[in-house]
C-alpha cells in the first residue's frame, strides 16, 4: 500500500501592518492655518448684503457730495481768480462752500467725514462679538475647526475691509464728480496727496472701530454697546475740544515768562491731541492744503519769531507726509491699544453653550 503524500504549502506570514494606515479611534479635525480669513470672509460677505452697509453708505456719501455741489458752483463762479490757485484738485475736498440763496455756510467733505466717520466705525463693529452671544452662536462658532482669536481676528478685519471699501468708493464719487463738473484732472502729487489722505481717515475710523469691538467684547447686550458707542460719538464730536482744552488749562497753566507761556501753549495743544478728532483734522490740513508748513506751535518765544519769519511757500509731498506721520503713529497706536484690550478681554472670556 502506497501512502500519498500531500504537499502543504506554509502559510505567508503575516505582513507588518503600516502605522500610518491604522484606523484612527477619533476622527481628527484639521484646523486651518488662516481661520481668521475664513471667518473675515463670512462676515465682510454678510455685510455687504446687510441694510447697514447700504444705508450708511448712503450717508456718508450724500454727506459728502452735497458740499461737492455748492463747491463746484464757487469754483466754477470764480474761475478768473483761480486760475494760478494750487492744488486745485484738491480743494474741492477741503473748500467750505457758501449757499448763495440762503448765505449759510456748508461744512468741506472733509469736515462732514469727520463727523461720520466714527458713527461709520462704531455701527460696524458694536455687536460683533455680543451680537454672536445673544443669538446664541457663538458656542456654535467656537466649536469650528478653528483657534479662539481666528474669531475676532477675523471679525475686526472684515469690518476694516468694509470700511476700506466704503471710503474708496466715496473717494472715487466726489473726485469723479470733480473732475465731470469742472473737468479738472489732478497731477500727480494731487493723487498721491489724496491717497495718503485716504489712508488717514482709513486709521482715523479704524479708532473706531476697534472701540465697537471693545463695546461688543465689554458688554453683554448690542444695544447697550450702540448706546456707549453712540454716546460717546456725540460726545467727543461736540465736547470734545472744550474738554482736552479744559484739561490742557489744568496741566499746563498759561502763566510766568513768556518762554513758559510758549511751552504752556505748546503742551496744551499736544493735551488736546488726546481727541482723535484733532489729530485728523491737523493730518487733513497739512494733506491737502501745501500751503500748511506746521501744525505745532512753537515751544519757545525764537521759535515763534522763526514762524512768523517764514516765508510763505508751497510744502511738497515728502515736507507734508514728515507732518502728518506722527499723526499717522499715533492713530495706529490708539487702535492698537484698543484692540488688544478686546483681544485680551475675549481671550479670557468664558463661553457656555
Amino acid at each position: 500500500m502506497t501512502a500519498e503524500t500531500t504537499a502543504i504549502e506554509p502559510e505567508p506570514a503575516p505582513s507588518p501592518r503600516r502605522a500610518d494606515t491604522a484606523i484612527p479611534s477619533r476622527r481628527e479635525r484639521s484646523v486651518p492655518h488662516a481661520g481668521w480669513m475664513v471667518v473675515a470672509g463670512k462676515e465682510f460677505a454678510d455685510q455687504l448684503r446687510s441694510a447697514r452697509f447700504v444705508v450708511l453708505l448712503m450717508v456718508l456719501g450724500i454727506a459728502a457730495v452735497i458740499p461737492m455741489y455748492f463747491t463746484a458752483d464757487a469754483i466754477r463762479d470764480a474761475a478768473s481768480n483761480i486760475t494760478d490757485r494750487s492744488s486745485l484738485f484738491l480743494s474741492m475736498f477741503a473748500f467750505t462752500p457758501t449757499a448763495a440763496s440762503t448765505g449759510i455756510q456748508i461744512p468741506a467733505s472733509v469736515d462732514f467725514i469727520r463727523l461720520v466717520g466714527p458713527l461709520l466705525g462704531v455701527a460696524f463693529a458694536f455687536d460683533a462679538i455680543n451680537g454672536e452671544r445673544a443669538a446664541g452662536t457663538l458656542p456654535r462658532l467656537m466649536s469650528q475647526p478653528i483657534y479662539r482669536d481666528d474669531v475676532i481676528n477675523g471679525k475686526f478685519a472684515a469690518a476694516l475691509a468694509v470700511i476700506g471699501l466704503v471710503l474708496v468708493i466715496i473717494v472715487a464719487a466726489i473726485a469723479a464728480f470733480g473732475i465731470i463738473r469742472l473737468g479738472i484732472a489732478p497731477t500727480a502729487e494731487e493723487i498721491l496727496r489724496l491717497s495718503v489722505w485716504v489712508i488717514v481717515t482709513f486709521l482715523y475710523i479704524s479708532i473706531w472701530v476697534a472701540f465697537g469691538l471693545l463695546l461688543s467684547v465689554l458688554t453683554r447686550s448690542a444695544a447697550t454697546s450702540a448706546l456707549i458707542g453712540f454716546g460717546l460719538w456725540v460726545v467727543v464730536t461736540i465736547f470734545g475740544g472744550f474738554i482736552t482744552g479744559f484739561i490742557g488749562g489744568l496741566v499746563a497753566p498759561a502763566a510766568g515768562t513768556l518762554d513758559q507761556q510758549a511751552a504752556s501753549a505748546a503742551l496744551q495743544q499736544t493735551i488736546t491731541r488726546i481727541n482723535p478728532s484733532t489729530l485728523y483734522f491737523e493730518a487733513t490740513s497739512a494733506l491737502l492744503n501745501p500751503q500748511v508748513a506746521a501744525i505745532s506751535n512753537p515751544s519757545t518765544i525764537g521759535g515763534f519769531e522763526q514762524a512768523y519769519q517764514r516765508v510763505p511757500s508751497l510744502q511738497s509731498f515728502e515736507q507734508s507726509l514728515l507732518l502728518v506721520w506722527p499723526h499717522m503713529v499715533t492713530m495706529v497706536a490708539i487702535t492698537a491699544a484698543f484692540f488688544a484690550i478686546a483681544y485680551i478681554r475675549f481671550m479670557r472670556q468664558e463661553v457656555r453653550a
